[in-house]
């Protein structure tokens, strides 16, 4: 049963990373330079509620390197690399300290995800972006940490959606049996 469990979380989680990539190309909004409004976390974030924190941080882990050749990746360096694909969407699995505790896991698991990818973008858009700057949103830009953090809001707006399904997933029962580890029938 334990193979079975661990072949079962092996083949979900590619088909849970596959699904992320898919999303993250169909996006609601975008910035000229790269980042954009997506559905691209839900996928992961629900993997890890689901299978925990180490299969999570794993599957986050094959997203980052994946979305990073797949989608076009910009980067200035391996920092830039590591800092907005690797490190950021290895955070999202995060989301598995919220496993296998009921709506307040979800609700903390997907949060902790969400936050963890804006972070990583957040300080890497600060450290390593900041020179680059322009006026973003019509407003002069002085400051590489505020720039940053409007620059990523899309990161953040894609996490509260994210959140916000999660919810309304956890609260569709055969989905929320899934979420909790069980079967999707009955």
């Amino acid at each position: 049963m334990k193979s079975h469990n661990a072949i079962r979380a092996l083949v979900e989680g590619a088909i849970f990373v596959a699904l992320a990539e898919i999303l993250g190309y169909i996006k609601i909004w975008h910035m000229p330079e790269g980042g954009s409004v997506s559905l691209m976390m839900l996928p992961l974030v629900v993997y890890a509620l689901r299978w925990g924190l180490g299969r999570g941080l794993l599957a986050g882990l094959v997203l980052g390197i994946l979305d990073f050749m797949l989608g076009g990746g910009i980067a200035i360096g391996w920092q830039s690399i590591l800092g907005d694909y690797v490190v950021a969407l290895t955070a999202l699995g995060l989301a598995g300290v919220g496993h296998k505790k009921g709506m307040g896991g979800v609700i903390v698991g997907s949060v902790v995800g969400c936050l963890g990818r804006f972070i990583s973008l957040w300080a890497t858009g600060a450290l390593l972006w900041g020179e680059y700057m322009y006026d973003i949103y019509g407003l002069p830009m002085t400051n590489e940490w505020v720039y940053s953090f409007l620059y990523n809001l899309p990161a953040l707006v894609s996490g509260v959606l994210t959140v916000i399904i999660c919810v309304v997933l956890y609260n569709i029962r055969p989905l929320r049996k899934y979420i909790l580890g069980g079967d999707i029938q009955g």
